[in-house]
C-alpha cells in the first residue's frame, strides 16, 4: 500500500531518475508510469541498471532478506517501518547496513506530519512548560492489507516511537492489555501505560475496531495542553486559565481551570514526500537530516515486543 506513494513522489521528484519498482505481485495500483520499469524481483531490477538508493517497502517479516540484496550490492536503504520483525532481526539488519558502509533509515512518516513537528517545536521551545503526560490514538476499521502482524507492530509502532521523539527521553516501562476480537492470530485492540526515563507518562490507545479513523496526539504540561489531529494535520493549544478563589481552603488545592484556545495556521507538505526529501539530503551529504535512524528503529521494535510481553504475562515489563 504505501510503496505505490513511494512511487509516485519519486517518479515525480526533480531529485532522482526513477530506477523501477519490484514486485512479484505486478503494479496491482498501475503506480509505474513506465510498465517497463516494474519487475518481477528484486534481483531483475537489480540487474537492470544501477540503484543508489532503494525504498523497502514490503511485508515486515521481508525486510531483513531485501536489505541483505541490497547491502550487499552497496545500495542505500529507507526501510519501512518497522524495521524488522523481531529485535533480533533488527539487530542483523543494522550490521549489515553498517558492514556494507551505505546509509539507512527508517519510515516512520508520523515525524514528518506538519501537525506533530510544529507540536514538537513548541514543545521543545518550553511553550508548556513541564511536561506531564503525552496520550496518542489511532483508532479505526480493518485495513485488509494487513497480514502478518497484529496492531501492535502495524500501528502502534507509530505511538511508540512518537512518545519517545516528543518526550526526548527513552521508553522506561510499559504496561499492556490486549485483545483479539477478529478471530485472528494477532491482536487487534492494544491499550498501552509507560514511562519515559525521563519521568513523562503516557498512554497509546490503536485498534482495528473503531468504526471512525482517529489520528490525535495530545501532549499535557504545566501550562496547559496542545493536540495534533494528523488526519487533518492540525495543531491547537489549549491554554490554563486563572481562577481565583476567596475561599481560602480550596485554594490551597487548586488546579487550573479552562483557559484560551488557540488553532494555529500551518503550512502543510505531504508527510511522506518531505520524509523522502529528507532521506535524498541524508545521501547528499547533510549530516543532521532529519532522518529515523536504524537505531531509533531498533529501540521502537524492541518497545512493541514489550508491550507484547506485557500483555501476555500481565505484568509491567522494563526496558
Amino acid at each position: 500500500m504505501i510503496g505505490r506513494h513511494h512511487a509516485r513522489l519519486l517518479q515525480a521528484s526533480p531529485r532522482v531518475d526513477f530506477a523501477g519498482a519490484a514486485d512479484p505481485g505486478g503494479d496491482r495500483f498501475g503506480a509505474v508510469g513506465d510498465p517497463r520499469l516494474v519487475f518481477a524481483s528484486l534481483g531483475a531490477l537489480l540487474a537492470a541498471g544501477p540503484v543508489d538508493f532503494a525504498i523497502v517497502a514490503v511485508p515486515t517479516e521481508e525486510h531483513l532478506p531485501a536489505v541483505r540484496e541490497l547491502a550487499a550490492a552497496g545500495i542505500h536503504v529507507l526501510v519501512e517501518k518497522p524495521l524488522a520483525a523481531t529485535g533480533a532481526e533488527g539487530r542483523e539488519l543494522i550490521a549489515l547496513v553498517q558492514a556494507a558502509g551505505v546509509h539507512g533509515a527508517v519510515g516512520h512518516v508520523e515525524r514528518f506530519n506538519p501537525a506533530l513537528l510544529e507540536l514538537r517545536r513548541r514543545l521543545t521551545g518550553g511553550q508548556l512548560g513541564r511536561p506531564f503526560v503525552i496520550a496518542t490514538e489511532r483508532l479505526g476499521p480493518f485495513p485488509d492489507r494487513v497480514r502478518d502482524v497484529g496492531v501492535v507492530k502495524d500501528l502502534a509502532t507509530h505511538d511508540l516511537d512518537l512518545v519517545r521523539w516528543l518526550g526526548g527521553s527513552p521508553v522506561a516501562r510499559v504496561a499492556a492489555e490486549t485483545q483479539h476480537r477478529m478471530g485472528r492470530e494477532h491482536e487487534d485492540v492494544v491499550l498501552v501505560t509507560g514511562a519515559l526515563r525521563e519521568g513523562v507518562a503516557f498512554t497509546c490507545a490503536v485498534d482495528w475496531l473503531t468504526p471512525a479513523k482517529v489520528r490525535r496526539t495530545r501532549v499535557l504540561g504545566e501550562r496547559g495542553m496542545l493536540v495534533a489531529d494528523t488526519l487533518t494535520a492540525d495543531l491547537t493549544f489549549f491554554a490554563n486559565g486563572e481562577l481565583r478563589s476567596e475561599w481560602a481552603a480550596s485554594e490551597q488545592a487548586r488546579g487550573v481551570s479552562e483557559g484560551d484556545m488557540t488553532r494555529y495556521a500551518l503550512a502543510r507538505r505531504e508527510p511522506l514526500l518531505a520524509e523522502l526529501e529528507a532521506f535524498c539530503d541524508l545521501l547528499g551529504g547533510v549530516a543532521d537530516a532529519p532522518v529515523v535512524t536504524l537505531a531509533e528503529g531498533l529501540e521502537t521494535v524492541r518497545c512493541a515486543e514489550a508491550v507484547l510481553a506485557s500483555a501476555a504475562a500481565g505484568q509491567t515489563v522494563e526496558l
